[in-house]
């Protein structure tokens, strides 16, 4: 589909970014925000993005989006949180990481770390993290999905079964304002509620556009977390639930935690 110039850079910075805003855009390309948000329309009608509040973002539909292109979403937010997940790992210690972009970051910022026994149904993070001699990789058996190397099924969930792990590092496709944790298939939602309940502290690492998205199939609830890391929660909800249930929420953009 042929997009203008200016629509087209537009998709650049929805794909790097989640989403982009209105005022933003505005001030970027010295246009008015009326012509901005036609632009937006234009693009929202051609299903190239979804409108939301002063903006609009990537669809997220039924579909789940090409990983490649996940991984261009919130890139240094995702690093930032990785980092920030990294330093509550400490040496030594065993842990499960799970499929996704977010704690692919993670496994980066873990390559310094020493003693650790990781055990993933991400392919991409075994294949990172199996040349570290001082860290011991452990990978499920099951279903390898062809879309991002992720392990999934049956086999996968008894895999995970037969550990208990100091940590878990998680991510998810979408978090309702009602704290529910969402993703697109089932068979990944098992091995994640399988992760959940054999490690001693859950760490959800999410950026902030997951807010806004949805998906289909439960994987839980923001109170069977120990710690939430974001760049930044602007979710009164997500806060609410996070102190009531005793949910550390760490928001790397303030350089903090709450």
């Amino acid at each position: 589909m042929y997009l203008s110039p200016r629509h087209a850079e537009i998709m650049e910075m929805a794909k790097k970014h989640g989403r982009v805003l209105v005022d933003d855009l505005a001030l970027y390309f010295n246009v008015t925000p009326q012509t901005i948000r036609k632009d937006l329309n234009d693009l929202c009608d051609q299903r190239q993005l979804t409108r939301i509040h002063g903006g609009a973002l990537l669809p997220s539909g039924i579909e789940n989006m090409e990983y490649e292109e996940r991984r261009k979403i919130a890139s240094e937010q995702k690093e930032a949180i990785g980092k920030a997940a990294a330093g509550l790992i400490p040496d030594n210690a065993s842990l499960f990481i799970n499929i996704g972009t977010t704690t692919e970051a993670v496994s980066n910022a873990l390559l310094d770390h020493r003693g650790l026994m990781v055990i993933t149904n991400n392919i991409n993070v075994a294949n990172r993290m199996r040349v570290y001699p001082s860290i011991e990789v452990v990978i499920a058996g099951g279903v390898v999905r062809g879309s991002d190397g992720g392990i999934v099924g049956e086999a996968a969930v008894d895999f995970i079964r037969q550990f208990k792990v100091d940590y878990a590092v998680i991510g998810v496709s979408a978090i309702d304002h009602d704290g529910a944790l969402l993703d697109f298939d089932f068979r990944e939602v098992k091995v994640a509620q399988a992760i959940i309940a054999n490690a001693r502290h859950v760490i959800l690492v999410s950026d902030s556009t997951k807010f806004e998205r949805t998906a289909p199939v439960r994987i839980g609830h923001l109170s069977q977390i120990n710690t939430f890391i974001t760049e930044r929660c602007g979710i009164e909800s997500i806060r609410r639930i996070c102190e009531e249930a005793e949910v550390r929420l760490i928001e790397t953009a303030e350089h903090g935690d709450r």
